[in-house]
């Protein structure tokens, strides 16, 4: 029995390495992308990323405009919400 390994065996495996790597790769990015887009914002990355003050981000929890939830005295908001404020049309 010949067991000897060719150049185009190790062409397939190399190609069969790179196409799992690739899957590899891409499954980790993607739940990467899930993990830093989160649904639920704190207040602190909230008034960073919208540029307002801890009472303009209250009014808007006062109001109802954003639904917020409060875990362990923090305040964390939908991201939907937040998003939606720019294209409300009134």
């Amino acid at each position: 029995m010949n067991d000897n390994i060719t150049k185009d065996d190790l062409r397939q495996f190399g190609q069969l390495l790179v196409e799992q790597f690739k899957q590899i790769i891409e499954n980790s990015q993607n739940k990467e992308d899930n993990d830093l887009n989160p649904e639920w914002l704190k207040s602190r990355v909230v008034r960073k990323l919208m540029d307002m003050s801890a009472a303009s981000l209250q009014n808007l929890r006062i109001t109802g405009k954003v639904r917020f939830k409060k875990v362990l005295g923090s305040y964390y908001y939908n991201k939907s919400d937040l998003m939606n404020l720019f294209n409300d049309t009134k």
